[in-house]
């Protein structure tokens, strides 16, 4: 199983390398990621050639890319990834089937996938707890403006959720939508609050690079940039330049670290496979 461990060696060693890239530039570059794809297939073609798998080691790691190209553009059309984390995202998808069957692969992408999901849920709110805890005051100023522009919410869902717990006395499960209800307008403005108040930046135009995104849309003559998901483009990057001295971005949370802490639980979970 040599071929298994060379090929997580070479995912951990490329995610590693990804986080890297993602936390001092924000951003990961689309080479590491496609050279992540060409050595992971690369490696399983070459290893077919000289094995009697008929290249069933070649093809399944085929199957997963496809499988992952569709999951990465999932995320990033759904707005959950940016183009960095999708391209990560599916440049694994050549890595992780490491079993010789379609239904062993298929049960291999949903551990992973169900591991990256309970990952990715604690590692935001331990990221956004942080960020709320470090900007508390800016944080702060922007929650309650929000809870006083909203408060007629606050009250139609606390409202709600007594009434939920009233008849929680003759259900018990009615517990739950009732705390959810309750929770729900903090979380979510929350969430907002943290956006505006410690993820939106003012930066100088020369510093702009490729897909970062616009906090909102700058207006150039008669033109206007967009502030949309794809981020700015080179041309739009020049004409900032040539206008502005600062604009005001929008930071995501790198993400890249959800995918190796991902993988490195993953690879516990299915440690008996790859023998070690």
């Amino acid at each position: 199983m040599y071929e298994v461990v060379f090929l997580l060696a070479l995912g951990f060693v490329w995610i590693f390398f990804a986080i890297i890239q993602d936390l001092r530039k924000k951003e990961i570059a689309n080479w590491l990621n496609f050279s992540l794809v060409i050595f992971a297939l690369g490696f399983r073609f070459f290893y077919s050639l000289f094995s009697d798998s008929n290249f069933v080691f070649f093809y399944q790691g085929l199957i997963g890319f496809v499988i992952f190209f569709f999951l990465g553009n999932l995320f990033y059309y759904g707005r959950v990834f940016a183009g960095g984390d999708a391209k990560l995202m599916i440049a694994l998808g050549a890595v992780l089937p490491i079993s010789e069957s379609l239904y062993g692969n298929l049960n291999l992408f949903l551990v992973f996938f169900i591991i990256f999901l309970v990952v990715g849920a604690i590692y935001g709110i331990v990221f956004s707890t942080s960020l709320a805890l470090r900007n508390k005051k800016e944080f702060r100023r922007v929650f309650l403006s929000k809870y006083t522009k909203n408060r007629k919410i606050f009250y139609i869902l606390l409202c709600a959720s007594l009434i939920l717990i009233i008849f929680s006395f003759f259900n018990n499960i009615l517990v739950y939508p009732a705390i959810f209800l309750f929770l729900s307008p903090y979380l979510y403005f929350s969430a907002k609050a943290i956006d505006e108040a410690c993820m939106i930046k003012e930066i100088p135009t020369t510093k702009l690079t490729e897909g970062d995104w616009l906090y909102k849309d700058v207006k150039i003559g008669k033109k206007a940039i967009k502030a949309r998901w794809d981020g700015l483009d080179a041309e739009e990057i020049k004409l900032l330049k040539k206008r502005y001295k600062k604009v005001l971005i929008r930071q995501g949370i790198p993400f890249s670290p959800v995918f190796l802490i991902s993988f490195v639980i993953w690879m516990f979970f299915i440690r008996k496979i790859i023998l070690i």
